[in-house]
């Protein structure tokens, strides 16, 4: 399917002393989404911002429609990539390096926020007043970076800061399961998070039950209450998504997929893809490209 293009941040700076800058703003226009056409990843923030007319964006393997009051924001190394802009699309673009955030904010003070926080920020909706104050703060944004200097590029971090957290508390309202200060929210918080780093290696309830202190019932039981699935489900599913961005983004061939995953054999990979979606690696593919027109 082609080697997965990862855009930088300081890619085509036009001023000189923008080189120095871990953010950049722009107007939202096909001329400088070029570059978005194709599946790709990136090793900064994205924000798509849309004022009038409409965006097609695929993140990972979902496809969200964008029109006027909603606002996107794409997670480092979340692969995606745009299908159809109308002809008045109008709005801003954001880019910036994950450090201007401060991610070990929703490590620390916030972190029963970031609950699927990388997929829940991916489409999001304002009230008109919410959505006017944000284009109030990227407007500020966009003259910090018309003219910076190093006091105004610190005016720019907490700027966006206070836009993303704006979006965070939006989000917050929109799913009431994050208002309740349960005491296993840190523990679903840390499942998801160790899942993430291991899921290649290690697939059942009892390791992460280990893991966790507490027993697989347990266990079961928050994530049931806090995302709807079993243990084993979220396990299987947080595979699944892997297999199928490897499918539709990378080289590999069903034997690379299936050692990097941790399966035993192709045959493997095989039987758990038929088990979960009734169909093989092969028609799971195919069945890709088709909606990706890869």
């Amino acid at each position: 399917m082609g080697n997965l293009k990862k855009l930088e941040i300081k890619k085509n700076i036009q001023k000189l002393e923008d080189k120095n800058l871990s953010f950049r703003v722009f107007d939202l226009n096909k001329e400088n989404l070029i570059d978005y056409f194709k599946p790709h990843k990136k090793d900064h923030f994205l924000i798509i911002v849309i004022e009038n007319g409409t965006l097609q964006l695929h993140i990972e393997d979902k496809i969200h429609y964008l029109k006027a009051g909603k606002i996107s924001v794409v997670f480092p190394e979340q692969i995606h990539f745009i299908s159809d802009v109308s002809p008045d699309v109008k709005g801003k673009i954001i880019l910036f390096e994950e450090i201007l955030f401060c991610s070990d904010i929703l490590k620390n003070e916030l972190s029963t926020y970031n609950v699927n926080l990388s997929t829940q920020l991916n489409c999001t909706i304002l009230s008109s007043e919410d959505f006017e104050q944000s284009l109030n703060a990227i407007r500020i944004i966009k003259g910090i970076y018309e003219q910076p200097s190093l006091i105004k590029k610190e005016q720019a971090r907490f700027q966006i800061k206070i836009f993303l957290l704006g979006l965070i508390e939006s989000v917050h309202g929109l799913h009431p399961i994050l208002h309740q200060e349960t005491t296993d929210k840190p523990v679903y918080v840390r499942f998801k998070k160790l899942l993430n780093e291991h899921y290649k290696h290690y697939r059942t309830v009892q390791y992460y039950a280990e893991e966790l202190a507490i027993t697989p019932k347990k266990l079961n039981s928050i994530t049931k209450k806090h995302c709807g699935e079993t243990a084993i489900q979220a396990i299987h599913n947080r595979i699944l998504m892997e297999i199928k961005r490897q499918l539709m983004f990378s080289d590999l061939s069903h034997k690379e997929i299936a050692f990097d995953l941790g399966f035993n054999s192709p045959s493997a990979l095989n039987k758990f893809v038929k088990a979960k979606l009734k169909e093989t690696p092969t028609e799971l593919q195919q069945e890709l490209a088709q909606m990706y027109n890869a």
